[in-house]
This record gives C-alpha cells, structure tokens and sequence, in this order.
C-alpha cells in the first residue's frame, strides 16, 4: 500500500539532500582555486557529502524502496535547478 505522506516527505528530504549536495560541491570547487592543495579540499568535501547522502537516504528509505525513490527524484530535481541557478555566468543570460 502506498503511503503518500511518507512519500511526500522523502521527495521533500531529497530536495533538502539535493540542496546540500550541490551546494557543498559548488563551494568545494570555488575554494579549490584559493587553496595550495585543492585535492585535499576535493575529497574531504567529497567524503562529507556523499556520507550525509548516504546516512540521509538510508534514513529516510527505512526499509521502503518507495520512498528511496521519491527521495531520489527530489534530490534530482533539485540538483538540475541548482544547477542551472548556479552554472551561470555573471556574462551569460
């Protein structure tokens, strides 16, 4: 049987991981140009974001494929919106 309020706070809960994951990347990369050893940047940001992904899905899936499906279609979504947002130049229209 499906839950639909479960269901609408894992797709809420996704965008809010979508939101950290793409965030995070975006601010790892922009250090990377000001540190003297941006890999170390890169993979500790890397680590600590695919952990609270993957500890945030575990959570919110609590056994339920269906949930971890719509927890994935939000961060997705959420993840190409800010992608879009953030992948702009300052030049570009």
């Amino acid at each position: 049987m499906i839950d639909t309020p479960h269901l609408i706070l894992a797709f809420l809960a996704g965008l809010a991981l979508g939101v950290f994951f793409s965030l995070n990347l975006w601010s790892s990369v922009k250090k990377m140009t000001d540190e003297q050893t941006p890999w170390h940047v890169l993979f500790v940001n890397f680590v600590l974001r695919m952990g609270v992904v993957a500890v945030g899905f575990y959570l919110v899936m609590d056994g339920h494929w269906e949930r971890m499906i719509a927890a994935l279609g939000g961060f997705v979504i959420m993840r190409e919106i800010l992608v879009r947002r953030l992948g702009k130049s300052p030049g570009m229209s």
